[in-house]
């Protein structure tokens, strides 16, 4: 498969690795020193794009990968604002578009488990709810996607929370997400419900980037030949 490479920093070269281990092709390296080749790329040169770019850079990236109809697996976090106008542009254009939060399949496990925690506990209102998110200081957005990704499953199932807020003391009907950044640390989130007389807390921590990255080229594989839009929940088999 030809794998173009959107975005190289250290992401960008773990997947690069892996791909290659994997017996896939780099078709192109895009990044910000060569951002003007991202024009060149088609349906013949490239299957699959992977775009793990910037914030600021993802939206550009994402609309001219979809203006040309191309399958895209993006995991870059800080621009969903504008997720639906990429995603009408993938249909209008019968491209592919696979976007996730956290390509880690531990992690999509672990917004399963989050979900159903969620669901288990939303009786118990006298259950403070806490939700913590620690990551390397070189992690330009906060609260991280992932964090956000568990706020909205804690919302979808707890009748008295509609929404999150980053680093402040909470509303009642609000989720509160604390940011840590420090270090090295690739990627570490904690839920817990706090009562006078227990707590009761999941957590995943990444070791690494290689899981986040061999998720990324699976959900490349899994893209290929594909048309419309797709997520984690898709490619694992969580959606009814």
């Amino acid at each position: 498969m030809k794998i173009a490479l959107i975005g190289y920093g250290k992401m960008g070269k773990v997947i690069e690795g892996i791909a290659l281990e994997r017996g896939h092709t780099i078709s192109a390296i895009i990044d910000v020193q060569n951002s003007d080749d991202l024009e060149k790329l088609n349906k013949e040169n490239t299957d699959v794009a992977i775009e793990f770019s910037s914030p600021h850079a993802a939206f550009d990236n994402l609309s001219k990968c979809m203006s040309g109809g191309l399958r895209v697996v993006s995991g870059t976090t800080g621009w969903l604002d504008k997720r639906s106008a990429i995603e009408k542009a993938c249909v209008a254009n019968k491209g592919a578009f696979f976007y996730a939060s956290n390509y880690s399949i531990g992690v999509n496990i672990f917004f399963q488990l989050n979900k159903q925690l969620a669901k288990l506990m939303n009786p118990h209102q006298q259950y403070e709810i806490n939700s913590l998110e620690i990551h390397h200081n070189e992690k330009l957005d906060s609260p991280s996607g992932t964090a956000i990704t568990l706020a909205e499953g804690i919302i979808e199932n707890n009748d008295q929370k509609d929404s999150f807020v980053n680093q402040a003391i909470p509303k009642t009907n609000e989720v509160p997400i604390w940011s840590i950044r420090e270090g090295k640390v690739p990627g570490t989130h904690s839920i817990k419900y706090i009562s006078d007389v227990d707590e009761i807390e999941i957590k995943h921590e990444a070791k690494s980037r290689y899981g986040f990255a061999l998720g990324a080229v699976i959900a490349a594989e899994w893209l290929n030949g594909k048309e419309g839009i797709y997520g984690m929940d898709e490619m694992l088999g969580f959606t009814a």
